[in-house]
This record gives C-alpha cells, structure tokens and sequence, in this order.
C-alpha cells in the first residue's frame, strides 16, 4: 500500500496525532494533538463500525480514560465508562487501560488494564463485565508486576471460533480461554523465563507482546524477556526462533497479514540498557518463520542510536510489498512502503511514542 494511502495514527506520552501524507515528494502533515495530555498506549480501529477508532489513554491527574472517534480520528470524546477491578477486588481498581481488542464474530470490545484485568464489553464499550475466569485465576499469586507495569495486553479473538480467545499478562504469561473466557489455560510450554527460579516456569513469565496470525490463528509469535518464540498450535507448544538476532530482548515484533511466515521484529540491546543494539535502529524480518532473519534497516539511523521501540509502536499493513511504521522513545516515526527494504523519516521530535496504527484512506 502506497504511502499516499496510508493516515498514521501516533499515540505518545502527551496525546496523538494524525500523520497525513502530502502529495509526491511532500512531508506528512501533522494534524493533532488529540487527546491532548493523556497518554495513549493504544488505538483500535474497529472493524464492526468501519472509520470508529477506540483509544486507551491515561493521565497522570485525571486517571485512565477511554476516548471513541467516529470519523477516522479527526474528532475525540470521552466515553462514559471504563473497565475496572470491583471495589476492593484489587488495589487500585484501575491503574492504567493498556490494550483493546475487538471480536470479528459479534463485535464485543475486550480490555486489558493495569492491575492485571481483563473486561468485555458487548453494548460496544457502554458498560465493561470482568473476565473472572482470567482475573482470578489459580494462578495470580505467582504474577508480579513487570518494569513497565502489571498489565494484562496482547488480547486476541480466534476469526475461526469465537470461543478462542488469547491473552498475555507481564509478568504472568500468555493465556488461552477455549470457552469464551470461563477458563484459562497458561501457554508457556517451551519458553524460558531465565529471571525464574525455575527456567521454564507454567507462569510467571514476563512476556512483552504476542501476536496472533489473522488468516492463520494457530500460529502465534510471542516477544519475551528472554527470546521471540513461535507457536503452531495455538500455544500449546513454542519453539525459540530468537536465531542470530542481536539480541533476545525486545518489545515490539509484528507478522505481515498475508504471510503467516513473515515477522518484522525490532531488537533491543538487553534488559539493562534497554536502547537500539550497537547503537544503530534496525528492524530484522525473517520470511521462514523464524528459521532465519536478515537486517532490513536501510535508511534507519546506524550510528549513536539510543532509542528503543515500545511493544504497540510497530505497526504492518497489508500489500504487496506490505508497508511498515515504527516510532521510537525519542519521538521520531519511520515509515517503509517496501516491506523494510528501505525507510524514510515521517516525522521526529514528538514525544515519546506509545502506539503506532496504519490506516487505509477511504477511497
């Protein structure tokens, strides 16, 4: 998909804005800020109510806040409720909305918050249920917060049964519900998890992202403290593919939508200084699913790079050659309408970067 047909929407540490492009050869216009202040961790573009876009967002005074747009983003209300822990359930109720999802079979709205919950929604986002099955699993008292928070993100709705859902909490692990979200099922056979007493816990991993292949569900990929893992089973089972990637630490990892064994992942150099490895922004793709990765960073800055890509600040949209757009820490968004072979800056100094989603322009 051309550049030309493509509105970037940039959620960062102060609000979000619209990347629009210009004509041939013209810069990306800026239309923002929205949502102005807040902090938004991510966007969904609804695909029950085409041009309906969900944000989470969060302020350090005014709380945590779910914002709806009717018309593509150009526009921003506040919605009238928000999911939360029952009063006394946990402390605090709400911390943080973190990640929105939404049901391709009937259009319910499904949301992680901080501490660790999950809620649906089916009177689109009007009144928020908890997901107890998830929320009190037998399990929790071996969760514990993760550097970034206690957050339940990651949510994923089989396309091909809609009792499937999927689910990962940092630092707990990834989940499957195969009931509709009555019960809970850990899915971290095979993941190391080297923090932990035990190397290959049931729980108590620290998973940063994972992913769910839309036109294959049974494939799933999963960035974690310790190596990028795919699945082929719906979880029941995982290989390391962390292979010659630079590092095994990460956040930010993405498959092309019409190429379950293509995966875009941005390293990031360890635990401890956690910024682009070597100093230089890469992205590396492998097109076997793992079996081998190449750089395709061309046009990245290579050198003094101390910047890192946040897990939901890497978005792929479908085409041939599919188009890619990070953001980064330092505020700069990057875009590449080669499937990575090459990539040019949209924009830099905003601030840092949270969340980043393609949309297509109607035509």
């Amino acid at each position: 998909m051309p550049a030309n047909k493509l509105i970037l929407l940039i959620g960062t540490q102060k609000g979000l804005f619209r990347l629009i492009p210009g004509g041939a050869g013209e810069p990306w216009r800026v239309d923002g800020l929205h949502i102005e202040g807040y902090e938004v961790s991510h966007v969904l573009a609804s695909r029950h109510e085409p041009g309906v876009l969900f944000a989470a967002a969060q302020h350090k005074i005014w709380g945590a806040h779910l914002y709806r747009s009717d018309d593509r983003g150009r526009s921003w209300g506040p919605m009238s409720a928000t999911p939360a822990h029952p009063a006394g359930a946990f402390s605090p109720a709400l911390r943080a909305v973190w990640f929105l999802a939404e049901s391709t079979h009937d259009g319910a709205l499904l949301a992680g918050i901080d501490p660790a919950g999950l809620f649906v929604s089916r009177d689109r986002g009007a009144s928020w249920s908890p997901v107890d099955g998830l929320n009190q699993h037998p399990t929790r008292h071996l969760w514990e917060p993760a550097k970034g928070g206690f957050p339940v993100h990651s949510i994923h709705v089989d396309p091909e049964d809609a009792q499937r859902w999927f689910a990962a909490v940092s630092a707990g692990g990834a989940f499957r519900s195969d009931d509709g979200g009555d019960h809970w099922t850990p899915i971290n056979k095979g993941v190391r998890a080297e923090n932990r007493p035990d190397h290959f816990p049931v729980v108590g991993h620290n998973i940063h992202r994972l992913v769910m292949h839309p036109a294959r569900p049974s494939r799933l990929y999963r960035q974690c403290y310790n190596g990028i893992y795919r699945s082929d089973d719906h979880g029941d089972h995982w290989v390391e593919i962390t292979s010659n990637l630079p590092s095994d630490f990460g956040y930010a990892v993405v498959c092309d939508p019409e190429d379950p064994d293509t995966v875009y992942q941005a390293p990031v150099a360890g635990s401890h200084l956690r910024t682009a490895p070597g100093g230089r922004l890469s992205v590396f793709r492998t097109r076997d699913a793992g079996g081998s990765w190449e750089s395709v960073s061309h046009g990245l800055p290579a050198e003094h790079v101390y910047v890192t890509v946040l897990r939901e600040a890497m978005d792929v949209f479908p085409g041939q050659p599919a188009s890619l757009c990070l953001g980064t820490s330092g505020g700069q968004v990057f875009t590449s309408p080669d499937g990575g072979e090459s990539w040019s800056l949209a924009r830099a100094y905003l601030p840092r970067v949270l969340s980043v989603r393609m949309l297509e322009i109607p035509a």
